[in-house]
């Protein structure tokens, strides 16, 4: 066990736990997440929340991939290492970042992506940006999609849901533009389908026993 599994340990109960009282927060699908191998996990962000409420909704650690101004504050960027995080400088070429993420892959781990680049503060997902099926295309390893629904302009006791969906493979897909293109827009499509799975999930008062999309 290395320091950032054993820091995900007690890590998620701190953070986690209480996120999941007061988000009252419900988790589809977690059978899902394979128990070990190396995948790029493509996550939909509205709300800071989303980060401990997908934390919680996880069964191994998360290698959180987090914009370079969150690191850049003491404490905060301090606490975001403790657990894998590492930073991406938006909007220019990090070449640092990229090995990152793919070598967090090649070591079997799982590379947590907000595949917007940023929240969305539309209340809905957005255009998912290429980085997760770079790394997915280069390392060739699939992607796990997980939306999220009700952290948008969250406040307690709103309720929160997470769904995970089954891994999705770009087998013939180039590790190119063309194929980052290609699989970012299925990536998007499999994100809005599962969050549109959720709002219905809350419209019908989120039951527990339903078939998974």
């Amino acid at each position: 066990m290395n320091k950032v599994e054993f820091n995900w340990i007690w890590g998620r109960w701190l953070m986690g736990g209480p996120t999941k009282v007061f988000a009252r927060l419900r988790v589809y699908g977690r059978e899902r997440i394979p128990p070990d191998g190396g995948y790029v996990v493509a996550f939909n962000h509205f709300s800071w929340i989303d980060i401990p409420a997908y934390g919680w909704a996880t069964t191994r650690p998360l290698y959180f991939l987090a914009k370079a101004e969150a690191h850049a504050v003491p404490v905060a960027g301090a606490y975001l290492r403790l657990f894998g995080s590492f930073a991406v400088r938006r909007g220019e070429s990090d070449r640092e970042a990229v090995r990152r993420m793919r070598e967090v892959v090649r070591d079997g781990n799982l590379l947590g992506v907000f595949a917007e680049g940023t929240r969305q503060r539309s209340g809905v997902p957005g255009q998912v940006q290429p980085g997760a099926a770079m790394v997915a295309l280069n390392e060739g390893v699939p992607v796990i999609p997980a939306a999220i629904h009700g952290s948008q302009d969250w406040k307690p006791p709103q309720p929160v849901s997470i769904v995970w969906g089954e891994p999705m493979t770009f087998e013939g897909m180039p590790a190119g533009s063309k194929g980052y293109r290609a699989a970012s827009e299925q990536i998007e499509a499999e994100l809005h389908r599962l969050w549109e799975w959720l709002c219905e999930q809350h419209a019908a008062g989120r039951p527990r026993a339903v078939a998974l999309p």
